[in-house]
């Protein structure tokens, strides 16, 4: 009885732990509202890892990154380390970043982010792909494309599409 007692005890921690990987990616997929984003590839795919696309985001650009040529939204440079929230604004059909804080914004939309890393990351920066559809995808890309981008009320955001503006 003991054994069965620990047996069903892990096999819910682990079911509570992949629902918290997973929670704000499947919150946004399900409960977000829709948003086009000008995208150009970053990466070409990798056969290591799948047919999948590292995206980049132009209009999200931070003002550090976009002088210094640099891919993604690059990082704030104010010593800190952790949440960053980029209010978004809508220009010209596509949306765009307006202001990168570290408080949540009281109204939306943004997107919920941290610069833990090396630059700031906001789980929209990879697309994986069926391998038949990736290299199409990754010509599209090239030829200039908008990512649609489903974004929650807490600012967790999921790439659904990748098309032609």
């Amino acid at each position: 009885m003991k054994h069965v007692l620990v047996t069903g005890v892990i096999a819910v921690s682990q079911l509570v732990l992949a629902g918290v990987a997973v929670g704000p990616q499947l919150s946004a997929r399900l409960t977000g509202d829709t948003y086009l984003l000008e995208v150009a590839p970053l990466d070409p795919i990798d056969p290591f890892r799948g047919a999948y696309v590292a995206l980049d985001y132009p209009g999200l650009r931070h003002d550090d990154s976009q002088s210094a040529g640099d891919p993604g939204p690059g990082a704030l440079d104010d010593g800190e380390q952790g949440d960053v929230f980029i209010t978004l604004t809508e220009q010209d059909g596509t949306w765009v970043a307006t202001d990168w804080t570290r408080e949540r914004p009281d109204t939306g939309p943004y997107l919920a982010c941290d610069d833990r890393s090396w630059q700031i990351r906001c789980g929209i920066e990879s697309l994986f792909l069926p391998q038949d559809t990736a290299r199409e995808t990754e010509d599209l890309l090239r030829d200039g494309a908008v990512a649609e981008v489903r974004i929650d009320g807490r600012g967790n955001a999921a790439v659904v599409d990748v098309r032609a503006p």
